[in-house]
């Protein structure tokens, strides 16, 4: 199998939210982050909906330092949506999956393109290995999961699948730990 970048954000929205981005054509982000701004996103991870000026005041930084490293890191794709999550579990959907795909590599942006028009496929990511895509999945029973699967089966371009199931999740999605190392606090 050959490397499969995606190469667009996936914009779909379903029961599980917007699909990810795991990969894009957006230029590389700028990831040169100082201690500060480690201090900065962590105070941001910790406390989603503070405001500019809170975060100066906890930090003892400037409201405008504050200010123009958070419009900097979202003109540079530092920081991603502001987007709240919904837990799939909420609107019905307890069951999760991970499908692994494989594609005829010449139909792999139509097969991209096909599954962000499944609502129940929370994100795709482009893989290297064995499988070109790993698409996650929210289904309402094993029934669900079996109709959703076969309707992946069916997208012209997609060879064959392997479904494994979520039995819970156990690290959710994290940067904090990362951002702690930057900060030097790890």
């Amino acid at each position: 199998m050959t490397a499969t970048p995606m190469g667009r954000m996936l914009k779909s929205v379903g029961p599980g939210g917007v699909i990810l981005r795991c990969m894009s054509s957006k230029e590389p982000v700028d990831a040169t982050l100082d201690a500060t701004d480690a201090r900065l996103l962590l105070e941001l991870v910790a406390n989603p909906r503070a405001t500019g000026v809170e975060l100066a005041n906890r930090l003892g930084l400037s409201r405008n330092t504050v200010q123009a490293r958070l419009s900097r890191w979202e003109a540079s794709g530092v920081l991603g949506s502001f987007e709240r999550r919904v837990e799939p579990r909420a609107l019905g959907y307890p069951l999760a999956a991970f499908v692994a795909v494989v594609v005829d590599q010449h139909q792999l942006d139509s097969v991209v393109d096909e599954l962000a028009e499944v609502p129940e496929v929370t994100e795709v990511c482009g893989m290297t290995g064995l499988t070109d895509l790993t698409v996650r999945v929210v289904a309402q029973d094993a029934d669900d999961l079996y109709r959703i699967a076969g309707q992946i089966l069916k997208i012209p371009g997609v060879e064959r699948t392997n479904m494994a199931l979520v039995m819970r999740e156990l690290v959710g999605p994290r940067t904090a730990p990362l951002l702690d190392r930057l900060a030097g606090s790890s």
